[in-house]
């Protein structure tokens, strides 16, 4: 199971959380985790390239954490960036509640 777990202050999203392995398939032909993978390094791209945030993330086998500052989570870019993942992850894993799943913590 991957669970996607959004971050939000004051209604901005702050970065998500993405942990474990959907299980869906074998490791190498598992098509959800491929596009929950895709998704996910989309958000480390426009960062890092597009957006030029440093130290924003922390990567490991089956663990992805991506969290800005409340500063830089104002950014328009930033919010466009983050809510175009958050529908892209929700239309991915629509139908898969077995393998992955989708939250939304206020902190």
């Amino acid at each position: 199971m991957t669970k996607i777990t959004f971050f939000k202050k004051n209604d901005l999203i702050t970065g998500f959380e993405i942990s474990g392995h959907t299980g869906k398939d074998e490791i190498g032909k598992d098509l959800l985790c491929c596009q929950i993978s895709t998704i996910a390094q989309l958000a480390v791209v426009g960062l890092k390239e597009i957006a030029k945030v440093e130290e924003f993330c922390e990567i490991s086998d089956g663990f992805l954490k991506i969290l800005v500052n409340f500063k830089n989570a104002q950014k328009n870019d930033i919010q466009f960036l983050f809510k175009t993942c958050f529908l892209s992850f929700q239309s991915v894993i629509q139908g898969e509640k077995k393998f992955a799943k989708l939250e939304v913590k206020n902190v």
